[in-house]
């Protein structure tokens, strides 16, 4: 049973990092055998873990098939109005109960990134470590758990914001903000800052979607 348990786990957290990593995208077809020769595992805990991403809404049945979800203007709207409140409250309680350790990480990633600007893929993965970090760095467990769900969904969606023209260096100047508010331990400031910051990356990404609408380059 144990090992059963094991194996669900593994194969669930495979297959998340497989969407996560752009190996599958919105609209893919996951399919038992393949997901099992490809990862290794037997089609049972692989069949496990497709039904919980199933019931996560990770991804979408179409017929019999199972496919990687896609997120529509509503669903954005919905994600990335909870993410700017968990991530200002994570902000906020970072600014209490950061160590100083964990400040000067942040630090160090806002300046290391700055080395990827023009690399749009190699940015969003350090956006997303960044994130985290200031996750973890609230030091609450319950609140982590919720945003590695919705950056999770963040996973759904086919391109990154950060693809668009400046928006990469104009982020890392916004992390830089969130941070000076994190270590002067001005919680109210380090909220604003996080909840600016994801409202600029939603205006960018609403723009790149209606620039793809209207078939503008």
């Amino acid at each position: 049973m144990t090992e059963q348990r094991q194996g669900q786990r593994d194969a669930y957290a495979l297959i998340l990092e497989a969407i996560d990593s752009g190996i599958y995208r919105p609209g893919d077809q996951l399919i038992e055998s393949e997901l099992a020769e490809r990862f290794g595992v037997s089609r049972t805990p692989v069949r496990e873990a497709l039904q919980r991403l199933e019931t996560q809404s990770m991804l979408a049945r179409v017929g019999r098939s199972l496919i990687v979800a896609s997120l529509d203007h509503n669903a954005l709207a919905e994600l990335y109005a909870v993410r700017a409140e968990l991530e200002g409250l994570a902000a906020r309680l970072a600014a209490q109960h950061a160590t100083e350790e964990e400040i000067s990480v942040l630090r160090e990633m806002v300046e290391e990134d700055r080395a990827l600007l023009g690399d749009p893929a190699a940015l969003a993965r350090a956006n997303r470590r960044f994130h985290k970090q200031i996750h973890l760095a609230s030091h609450n467990r319950f609140l982590v758990q919720q945003l590695d769900l919705v950056h999770r969904h963040m996973a759904l969606l086919a391109t990154t914001s950060l693809a668009a023209e400046g928006r990469g260096a104009r982020a890392l100047e916004e992390h830089a903000a969130i941070v000076d508010a994190i270590a002067a331990r001005d919680g109210a400031r380090a909220d604003d800052a996080l909840r600016a910051h994801i409202s600029k990356a939603y205006e960018t990404r609403l723009k790149q979607d209606a620039r793809a609408l209207g078939g503008r380059p």
